[in-house]
Order: C-alpha cells, then sequence, then structure tokens
C-alpha cells in the first residue's frame, strides 16, 4: 500500500458547501420542462439524476459504517466481498436505475433541497468527529459498480467520494439552452 497524505478535513469541508450550494442553484433555477428534460448518456430525467446526485451523499452515511467494520477485519474479507459485489453488477445497475427513478417521487423537487442539508450537515458532523486513525482505516471495493470508487479506499477517500459522484453526474444534466447543465 503506498503512503497516503492525511485528509485536510476543512478541504472536504469545502467541497461539501460548494456541492451543497450548487445543488440549491440548480434545483432553485430549474423550469418546469427542466425537472423532466431527458439527461446526457443516463436513461434518467433530470429529476431523478438529480434525486440520483443526492443518493451519492446519502448512501455514503451507509458506507462510512460499511468501512468502520470492515477496516478492522483482515483485508482478504473485504476483498472477497468486493468480488461478490462486483459478479452482482447488472442488478446492481438496474437496482440503481429502478430505485432513483421511484425515490424521486418520494424526493421530489420540492423536497430534495431540504434533504440534501440534512445529510450535508450529517456528513460534516461525523467528518469533525473522525480521528486521524479512522480516516486512514478502509477497505477494498467493487470497482465495477462506480467509476469513482477504487480497489481499496480509506474513510477518508470516502469522505471525498460523493462530491466527485455529484460533479461527474453534473456534467449530465440538461438544463435550458444557457447550459446550466453543462
Amino acid at each position: 500500500m503506498t503512503e497516503r497524505q492525511p485528509l485536510n478535513k476543512q478541504t472536504v469541508h469545502d467541497e461539501l458547501e460548494r456541492a451543497r450550494a450548487d445543488f440549491h442553484a440548480l434545483i432553485g433555477g430549474l423550469g418546469e420542462a427542466d425537472w423532466a428534460g431527458q439527461t446526457r448518456e443516463t436513461r434518467w430525467n433530470n429529476e431523478q439524476l438529480l434525486f440520483h446526485m443526492l443518493f451519492g451523499y446519502m448512501v455514503v452515511r451507509a458506507l462510512l459504517t460499511v468501512v468502520r467494520i470492515f477496516g478492522r477485519l483482515p483485508r482478504g474479507v473485504s476483498r472477497a466481498y468486493a468480488r461478490l459485489l462486483d459478479a452482482a453488477v447488472k442488478p446492481f445497475d438496474e437496482i440503481n436505475y429502478v430505485g432513483s427513478c421511484m425515490a424521486a417521487k418520494v424526493f421530489n423537487r420540492r423536497r430534495m433541497g431540504t434533504k440534501f442539508d440534512r445529510v450535508i450537515a450529517s456528513l460534516h458532523c461525523r467528518l469533525d468527529a473522525e480521528s486521524e486513525a479512522d480516516l486512514a482505516r478502509g477497505m477494498h471495493y467493487p470497482v465495477r459498480w462506480d467509476p469513482f470508487f477504487k480497489d481499496f479506499m480509506t474513510l477518508a477517500d470516502i469522505y471525498r467520494y460523493p462530491t466527485q459522484h455529484f460533479d461527474f453526474h453534473r456534467r449530465q444534466l440538461t438544463l435550458d439552452a444557457a447550459g446550466r447543465g453543462r
């Protein structure tokens, strides 16, 4: 394993706040037609993709717990678990797609902003409570599930993951002729 630099918590706090502000600007500036517009390179419409972007932050809260558990076990355990999950990539992709379609009906345009704020606030609190030892703990991940999953990721990597995911999908939004989705 290579030597990793300690996580700069303030950098992550700033990334979380930038994404939160960007998310609110996006949902606050959408016209009615924008919500239903088809995205670039996905099967989702803009509303569904915006939920999926929010979901990236929601899932991190669960991943933090998973890393705490697997990070205390021999690495071979998480390696085997990651391989098992990678073998299930096709059902995962379909569940990921359908789940975001369905969840966008619950956490729709009227509820997304509030949920985003709550999730970001939770991540800020959890990050502040992490020790350097906790942030260095890690596990193997299913690299076929997401382009930002690496074979081995630390808790510090997991805190950075949702904003990478957010920025990637941000470019897939198609929002009016002014190009806000670019």
